[in-house]
């Protein structure tokens, strides 16, 4: 699975977020979402697949953590759109203080 199609469902998004914070284990990401312990594992599978998190053993736990690089890739491929709406955003403020 590629990093895009990773990001396109919301709990995988939600579970880039939590880890984003700060290390979770898979138990704490569960309880988190609030989707059985099967749904959340297919989760993190896709999520470590694509590259976006890392785990960590300890135990019998497991311990999950943001790989933030390939977010940066993300962030690439996106500025070229973020330009364009910035531009937007700074017409739309011209022309509403223009008309104060």
């Amino acid at each position: 699975m590629n990093v895009y199609e990773a990001l396109a469902d919301p709990h995988r998004r939600r579970i880039i977020e939590l880890v984003g914070e700060r290390e979770r284990t898979a138990g704490a990401i569960v309880g988190a979402l609030g989707i059985s312990q099967p749904g959340a594992s297919q989760h993190l599978k896709a999520l470590r697949d694509a590259g976006l998190v890392a785990v960590r053993k300890d135990a019998q736990r497991r311990f999950y953590s943001l790989r933030p690089e390939k977010l940066a890739e993300v962030d690439a491929w996106l500025a070229p759109y973020r330009r364009f709406w910035i531009e937007k955003i700074d017409a739309l403020v011209d022309h509403i203080m223009g008309e104060q």
